[in-house]
């Protein structure tokens, strides 16, 4: 049986746009530039660079990014007004080998 935690992952990754974020977020200093304040990607990327990259309102990639996040599928880590966003790799790929399991 599906645990759910299978069941929030696909539920986050149900919309194109969250997919493209997992694989910007794969490989961030080739899709965003540094953050003005850290210029590196210890943390991850600025939410806000995520939203400029997606097109979309900030509403709706703050939205997108909590699910993801509350799904595993993220790590958040805040900087004063900023929060940074990286892959769960660990997460990801316990996702991929229950689904090579089980499917």
């Amino acid at each position: 049986m599906i645990n759910k935690r299978i069941l929030d992952i696909n539920k986050a990754l149900s919309n194109a746009t969250r997919i493209n974020i997992l694989k910007w977020l794969k490989d961030p200093e080739g899709n965003f530039p540094p953050h003005k304040d850290l210029g590196h990607f210890n943390d991850g990327v600025c939410g806000q660079n995520i939203q400029i990259k997606s097109g979309l309102s900030q509403p709706t990639i703050s939205h997108y990014l909590s699910g993801m996040h509350r799904a595993g599928l993220l790590i958040s880590t805040r900087h004063g007004k900023w929060t940074y966003f990286k892959r769960n790799e660990k997460v990801i790929k316990e996702y991929l080998n229950t689904l090579h399991q089980e499917l």
